[in-house]
């Protein structure tokens, strides 16, 4: 598999009150094509920093951030919003939809946005619907944000992310805000788009999440301490076993 984003030497460092804070120091990884990476660490570690600043939503100091071949530190802001509207997809803890538009409709508006996708409006609409059937909520496309659960909010997510067909999905704490059900069902869409393909990175601090990724990355204080290769969790009877595995792994990097 070929190296879809190859980070090296990232550094972000925060200047508060005069003082400097080095959020992340030197760190190289790569995310290979269809992978499916989990990034742990305590609070305050460098995580969802390290998300942003790869994914060009944040700046980086120094280092390097290559997606598809192409070095984003090097990119202007213009280049930054395109690329990351027709080549990634992005989820978040707090879903952020528009209040005023129904849940289709906030679906398939970065389908509207892109000079990259070439459907006509009637195919993005029908291609958003046929999202949010395979996720399961095709009987809320005409609903109000208001009147659906979390869980069927953050699938909405999931079909709003994948509306342009990116390279790879960005999740910080996807499933954070929910409670268990929806976490896994949550998680379980992700797993069926990555056995499918897309390639995603996620933060998270939920052990039961991250054995459902194929590698799990380890940062403390802004440096990479450690990386677990779990590979594909082939069915669920697999679960409990990851799971045992990786919190060993885990404790003995002071988790």
């Amino acid at each position: 598999m070929e190296n879809i984003l190859e980070v090296k030497n990232l550094c972000k460092t925060y200047i508060v009150y005069k003082r400097q804070n080095n959020v992340l120091k030197n760190v190289d990884f790569t995310i290979k094509e269809g992978e499916m990476a989990a990034v742990m660490g305590p609070s305050g570690s460098g995580k969802s920093t390290l998300l942003y600043t790869v994914s060009g939503m944040d700046s980086m100091t120094a280092g390097e951030s290559i997606f598809c071949g192409k070095n984003i530190s090097l990119m202007s802001e213009k280049e930054l919003a395109e690329m990351r509207l027709d080549y990634m997809g992005f989820i978040f803890q707090q879903m952020y939809m528009l209040k005023n538009l129904t849940l289709l409709d906030n679906i398939i508006l970065p389908a509207f946005q892109s000079k990259n996708n070439k459907l006509s409006r009637k195919e993005k609409q029908e291609y958003g619907r046929d999202l949010m059937r395979k996720l399961g909520i095709i009987e809320a496309a005409d609903n109000d944000i208001s009147e659906v659960s979390g869980g069927q909010l953050q699938r909405a997510c999931i079909c709003r992310s994948m509306i342009n067909n990116p390279k790879i999905i960005f999740a910080d704490e996807p499933t954070g805000s929910l409670n268990r059900k929806s976490s896994d069902e949550v998680m379980d869409e992700l797993s069926k788009l990555n056995s499918e393909g897309t390639t995603i990175m996620l933060v998270t601090h939920d052990l039961k999440v991250a054995a459902k990724c194929t590698r799990v990355i380890y940062i403390v204080d802004g440096n990479i301490k450690g990386e677990y290769n779990l590979g594909r969790c082939e069915n669920q009877a697999q679960l409990r076993e990851r799971e045992r595995t990786l919190n060993n792994w885990l404790i003995e990097l002071g988790w």
